[in-house]
């Protein structure tokens, strides 16, 4: 039976020997998921509008929230939550999908030689291109609000930087555990929904009781987030040190998922 490396490294050189293959089924996927409708890559431009005009509408209108009580603006609350459900989408698509990944895949299990640590790579490409087009419709909206963003919003891309290892080892974990337990995607739908409620997005950390705030820190996503708000609405820096210790954390998790995909992935074909 052949044993398959768990070495760091081999992530590495699996994404640069494999990466013109992932670019090809990055596109597949984001294309495929439109297949055969009328609009086609429209509804991924679509369905974020449409999102942010319900927000706006609903929290805006209707609750009249204000995120902080400093700005008297209608839709201030709708673009804040927005930047905090685009880096939680991000997290859950991937970590919702990944129970499925190989079970949804079983020829490329049984039938060719693939590099099935690729498909976690896959589902995380094609949340990062929706994640770029959810940012094209908060960027249109604060433009009509409030005019032209601050520049730190250039560097929303060093705080995302931390999601990337963390959901890429989370996936590796969860589609291991979905090929030998079916249960997981149900727990995880459950788990995904208790964080997004758990996270800053509805609210700030500064909103808790200061007894409380300290429980953030052991949100995988509280970080980015209130980062993310940080450079993209207030034009603050970024909290480097607290996105540091965020990387490295999704580096370990990275690296532990990867060697537990290869370690059990031997096992993928006689179960299903």
């Amino acid at each position: 039976m052949k044993v398959f490396s768990a070495s760091p490294l081999d992530i590495i050189r699996s994404l640069r020997e494999n990466r013109q293959l992932l670019r090809m089924l990055i596109v597949r996927e984001v294309v495929g998921r439109y297949k055969g409708s009328y609009l086609g890559l429209f509804w991924a431009l679509f369905y974020p509008v449409f999102m942010l005009c319900v927000y706006t509408f609903v929290f805006s209108l209707v609750f009249k929230s204000r995120w902080s009580g400093a700005s008297e603006s209608k839709s201030e609350f709708a673009l804040v939550m927005f930047v905090g459900l685009m880096v939680f989408n991000v997290f859950a698509e991937n970590i919702n999908r990944a129970p499925q990944l190989i079970i949804s895949n079983v020829n490329f299990v049984k039938k060719v030689v693939f590099p099935l640590e690729l498909l976690a790579c896959v589902s995380l490409g094609s949340s990062l291109f929706h994640a770029a087009v959810s940012m094209l419709v908060w960027l249109g909206g604060y433009l009509l609000v409030f005019g032209t963003p601050p520049i730190t919003g250039l560097l929303l891309p060093v705080v995302l930087l931390p999601l990337v290892p963390l959901v890429l080892g989370c996936s590796w974990i969860l589609a291991s555990l979905g090929v030998y337990l079916r249960d997981v995607s149900q727990v995880v739908g459950i788990m995904t929904t208790a964080v997004m409620f758990l996270s800053p997005i509805f609210f700030p950390v500064s909103a808790l009781p200061e007894e409380f705030q300290f429980l953030m820190d052991f949100n995988p996503l509280s970080v980015q987030i209130e980062n993310a708000r940080n450079v993209l609405m207030w034009g603050l820096m970024p909290d480097f040190a607290a996105l540091s210790r965020a990387l490295v954390v999704g580096c370990v998790i990275a690296v532990g998922g990867f060697a537990w995909f290869q370690k059990t992935r031997k096992g993928f074909a006689d179960v299903l």
